[in-house]
């Protein structure tokens, strides 16, 4: 149950990817206020950050791309154990240090061998170690992110990290009722009831990045009409506007109230060099918290 909570320490999950909404968890806890009484939906799940740090005590976790739904469904079924993880990095540390950060990196042999066996811990190797935490796949629905060419990736302090990522997941996932399931929105959306409540991070609109499966502008149009129409409670994260242009898709969210705040993307070590984007978080009207909400800017929507 939440309603609104503070998150002063935001936990990260062992799959890390990118675009991960950690730096807003805090913001998107704050302005949400459900009673918990239904199932908390996130249909896309991809690091599963926001859903973690909430901690709802029912939940359907979902998503196109199987690899993290069975990564965590193995958590579940006890087939991976932060046990079995640190025994598995342990293993793998070596053997990628004892190659060179090209394209005989050991890197590769895990991707081969992943992309034949999709295994779940060669995986979460695969994530912590290529470049930037990038999640794509081609056309034949082969993982081909390239290496980050760091062969010492896997210190001792990393391995016992992730691991404790893997028990805190684990924990929660054992503690509470949730559920992981590959399906797209619209299947997730005809699971909903009334005392439900949906967290929404969909793709940008028309721009792919191969993460799994395409996305466009039809979609993302669908995706509002099914939210707005539907009967469950909803939060919807977007960018709203950055230093060059607004996000015209905005407009196609006609209900509720839009929240907004800064967010800053570093693409240098000056100051100078820091890009504000202000982010979206669109929230049915009855599930809003608008009072207090520190360090919030707030905007009326719609009523």
């Amino acid at each position: 149950m939440f309603l609104p909570k503070h998150i002063s320490r935001v936990k990260v999950p062992p799959l890390k990817i990118q675009g991960i909404k950690t730096k807003l968890v805090p913001f998107i806890a704050k302005s949400i206020k459900w009673d918990g009484k239904g199932i908390y939906f996130e249909p896309f799940m991809g690091s599963g950050v926001v859903g973690f740090n909430l901690k709802p005590d029912k939940a359907i976790f979902s998503d196109t791309n199987p690899y993290i739904i069975q990564f965590y469904n193995d958590i579940k079924e006890k087939k991976i154990t932060s046990s079995i993880v640190r025994d598995y990095l342990e293993n793998e540390a070596p053997k990628l240090s004892e190659t060179p950060a090209d394209k005989n990196s050991y890197y590769y042999t895990v991707r081969d061998r992943f992309n034949k066996e999709h295994s779940s811990l060669d995986f979460l190797f695969l994530q912590r170690s290529n470049f930037n935490g990038m999640m794509r796949f081609n056309k034949k629905g082969e993982y081909n992110v390239p290496f980050g060419r760091k062969p010492e990736r896997f210190q001792k302090a990393l391995i016992t990290k992730i691991t404790n990522q893997v028990a805190w997941v684990e924990e929660l996932i054992w503690n509470n009722e949730w559920e992981f399931i590959t399906m797209p929105f619209t299947d997730a959306f005809k699971m909903m009831k009334k005392d439900d409540f949906v967290y929404l991070d969909p793709p940008y609109v028309n721009r792919y990045d191969g993460y799994f499966d395409a996305w466009n502008e039809e979609y993302a149009n669908l995706l509002a009409e099914v939210t707005q129409k539907g009967e469950a409670g909803y939060a919807f994260s977007m960018w709203y506007q950055n230093e060059y242009r607004k996000n015209n898709h905005m407009d196609k969210w006609t209900k509720g109230k839009l929240l907004t705040t800064k967010h800053f993307y570093h693409l240098g070590a000056k100051e100078s060099n820091r890009n504000t984007m202000l982010e979206a978080l669109v929230i049915s009207s009855e599930h809003v918290n608008l009072n207090p909400v520190p360090k919030i800017e707030q905007m009326e929507l719609f009523l």
